[in-house]
């Protein structure tokens, strides 16, 4: 499972012109499931994800947690992530988990940050075409693979 987290002042989705997920201080995060992928990985990614010290402190040091700010989640299934770019110049997907299953660990890990921040996550709708808008604070962002934690 692969996440890449934005530092956000704001962000959200739209489907056909409708916003699915919005919020303001937070984290964007675009959620790769890959085939091999189990609840165990979302278990740790959220874990990991939840306690990342990474907004500034009153010294302008990254130091604080998305529950030090009172920040929010917005969270984007891409399983783009998973892309395979090493022959030619059309990616292949072959390593992106199956839909049903991709939805499933998508959803548990969602309701794993929600249990660990106590608070909902925003979302977009999973396997739609979605037009997605942040303003990315730093900017900050960072990738993290279950499979290298």
């Amino acid at each position: 499972m692969k996440l890449v987290i934005q530092v956000v002042d704001n962000a959200k989705v739209e489907i056909e012109g409708k916003i699915t997920g919005q919020i303001e201080k937070g984290f964007l995060v675009l959620v790769g499931v890959g085939q091999n992928d189990t609840k165990s990985d979302a278990v740790i990614l959220a874990k990991k994800m939840v306690g990342l010290r990474i907004f500034d402190d009153e010294n302008g040091k990254t130091n604080l947690s998305l529950a030090d700010v009172g920040g929010d989640v917005l969270s984007v299934s891409q399983f783009t992530l998973f892309a395979d770019c090493s022959h030619g110049r059309r990616p292949s997907f072959i390593y992106a988990g199956a839909p049903d299953i991709a939805k499933e660990l998508y959803e548990y890990f969602n309701e794993q940050v929600e249990r660990l921040t106590e608070k909902a996550v925003q979302t977009g709708v999973f396997g739609a075409d979605m037009n997605v808008s942040l303003v990315n604070h730093g900017p900050f962002t960072i990738i993290l693979d279950s499979k290298e934690l």
